[in-house]
C-alpha cells in the first residue's frame, strides 16, 4: 500500500531556512514521481516542485524557483524540500504526492494538481518573526 509521511515542518523567521522530507512506501517500482505542495488558509492548493525518483529530473513553480530544491535519496526512499530564504508568503501546510506517471515532471504536476495519485497529510511550516 502506497504511503507517504511528510516532516520537518516548523516555526522559522524570515529569511530562515528548513528542510521537508516525504518518506516514501508501497511503491513497487522507482518509476514514480514525487510532488510538493502547499495550502495557505484562503487559497488554492499550489503545487511547487516535483521530481522523477528514477532520473532526477524536477519541475519548479515560479514562486519557489531559486529558493527551493527538491532531491531524493533512493537508498532512505526521501524525497526532500530544501527551503531557503523564507518569507512569511511560504506559510503553508506543505503536503507531498505521489505516483506513477507517464510524461514530463510539468505534465505529472499537471496530473497530481487534479487530485490524483496518493497524498500524505502535510507538515505545518510558519514562517513569523
Amino acid at each position: 500500500q502506497e504511503q507517504l509521511v511528510e516532516s520537518g515542518g516548523g516555526l522559522v523567521q524570515p529569511g530562515g531556512s528548513l528542510r521537508l522530507s516525504c518518506a516514501v512506501s508501497g511503491f513497487t517500482s522507482s518509476d514514480y514521481t514525487i510532488a510538493w505542495f502547499r495550502q495557505a488558509p484562503g487559497k488554492e492548493r499550489e503545487g511547487i516542485a516535483c521530481i522523477r525518483v528514477n532520473d532526477g529530473s524536477t519541475f519548479y513553480a515560479d514562486s519557489v524557483k531559486g529558493r527551493f530544491t527538491i532531491s531524493r535519496d533512493n537508498a532512505e526512499n526521501r524525497v526532500y524540500l530544501q527551503m531557503n530564504n523564507l518569507a512569511p508568503e511560504d506559510t503553508a501546510v506543505y503536503i507531498c504526492a505521489g505516483g506513477r506517471v507517464l510524461g514530463t515532471t510539468a505534465q505529472a504536476m499537471e496530473v497530481f494538481t487534479r487530485g490524483h495519485g496518493y497524498w500524505g497529510q502535510g507538515t505545518q511550516v510558519t514562517v513569523s518573526s
